[in-house]
């Protein structure tokens, strides 16, 4: 469907709205308990690191879930599969609200985040069922509009909300949350993708038609370098609450405008995107993207390892290091689904698995090495965008046919 012709821009707009939000639903719901970790941590009688393992059992749990959606939204449709992850959502983040102990928290947020990934791969193969391929780079750019709200408000009205009411009001909010996008995703969007019953949900048909997927250059090349970069992101993320609040010791409250203030590279980044796609190919843009992105973290490790950065001068870096991620991601993610039509269910769970589990993988490393200094995320960071831009320039000689 050619939206730019065939509907409205009203309908258009409605459309971006509602697949963003599905896609801002999973940051939301890491974003919006953050500040309130220290209170976490005192109510069930544990340390802040245990409570920052529900943040990687949220990782894992999503990256083990893209794979779960992708076969089922090829095979039954786009929107069967979307309500019944968003139930799950909606009920792990009741249970959420009850909690009495770490345990039971980790395994909660973990279910939460499998609800939750229905949402992200149902979103992003709508995207590519509902728009031409060289439109969707701009698309995902206006997706990552609406997604870097969710980082720009959540964690200051989870700040607001936790000191008001306490943590566990938050996942109430996140229930209802659940519930909206529920509702607009059931009365807002098309069925994009009719069944297919050739799609078979036994092991191996699965797993060959994910092998089919991988072995497309295109796939790998641009999935893995999306990926690996953006593990800098969640790096970020898992390592903000312990570097702006125990390093630098700020406030919950302090700590959410700074992360709300952080939300705004992406955004810029997404949009300046949008902008120099008008003059430069998307390959172009990624390469681009991860040259300055790499020479960013270079600095932002030297300065690091000398002790040269305050509390403004670590947001400066982290800002322009995200910013480059908003440039690149949209383009990544375009790139990697080019290729496929009939199975970009599966392709986008494929993807975020991949994109998801070195998240996972990412906050988790954070969680073992950051203590009392900001260098272990800065070699993390510099790892990741160095490795991502070996892996486009290896991986881009192989790909012949191009989309």
């Amino acid at each position: 469907m050619n939206t730019n012709t065939t509907i409205s821009k009203s309908r258009y707009f409605k459309l971006i709205l509602i697949l963003g939000s599905l896609t801002a639903l999973g940051p939301f719901s890491i974003d919006m308990y953050l500040p309130g970790f220290s209170g976490i941590a005192r109510d069930l009688d544990t340390t802040v690191a245990e409570v920052a393992m529900t943040l990687s059992s949220y990782f894992i749990g999503i990256s083990a879930g893209q794979l779960l959606y992708g076969p089922l939204l090829d095979r039954f449709g786009r929107k069967k599969p979307l309500f019944i992850g968003l139930l799950v959502y909606i009920l792990a983040s009741l249970g959420c609200v009850f909690v009495n102990d770490i345990d039971t928290f980790i395994g909660l947020r973990f279910i939460q985040a499998v609800g939750s990934c229905a949402a992200t791969v149902a979103s992003i193969s709508m995207v590519r069922d509902l728009f031409p391929v060289r439109d969707i780079p701009k698309v995902m750019s206006y997706l990552m509009l609406v997604v870097g709200l969710s980082p720009m408000l959540a964690p200051t009205v989870g700040g607001y909300v936790t000191e008001a009411f306490g943590w566990h009001a938050v996942f109430l909010i996140l229930m209802c949350i659940g519930i909206l996008i529920l509702l607009a995703a059931h009365f807002g969007l098309p069925h994009t993708h009719k069944p297919d019953t050739s799609i078979s949900l036994k092991p191996k048909p699965i797993i060959l038609n994910f092998w089919s997927v991988i072995k497309e250059p295109q796939f790998y090349t641009y999935a893995l370098t999306g990926a690996i970069a953006f593990s800098g992101l969640f790096t970020y993320v898992a390592a903000s609450p312990i570097l702006f609040m125990h390093i630098f010791e700020v406030d919950a409250k302090t700590y959410g405008w700074i992360f709300a203030f952080m939300s705004l590279s992406l955004i810029s980044g997404s949009q300046l995107n949008s902008l120099l796609l008008r003059k430069f190919s998307s390959e172009q843009m990624i390469f681009g993207a991860l040259i300055t992105q790499s020479m960013i973290s270079v600095i932002f490790l030297i300065l690091s390892l000398n002790d040269a950065l305050g509390l403004y001068e670590t947001i400066g870096m982290l800002f322009l290091f995200l910013s480059c991620l908003g440039v690149a991601n949209p383009n990544t993610a375009g790139l990697t689904l080019a290729p496929f039509a009939k199975n970009a269910g599966s392709a986008s769970s494929l993807m975020g698995a991949i994109q998801l589990g070195l998240g996972a993988t990412a906050s988790f490393a954070v969680g073992i090495f950051l203590k009392d200094s900001m260098v272990p995320m800065t070699v993390i960071m510099m790892v990741s965008t160095v490795l991502a831009f070996i892996v486009l320039n290896i991986g881009r000689r192989r790909i012949k046919v191009k989309y």
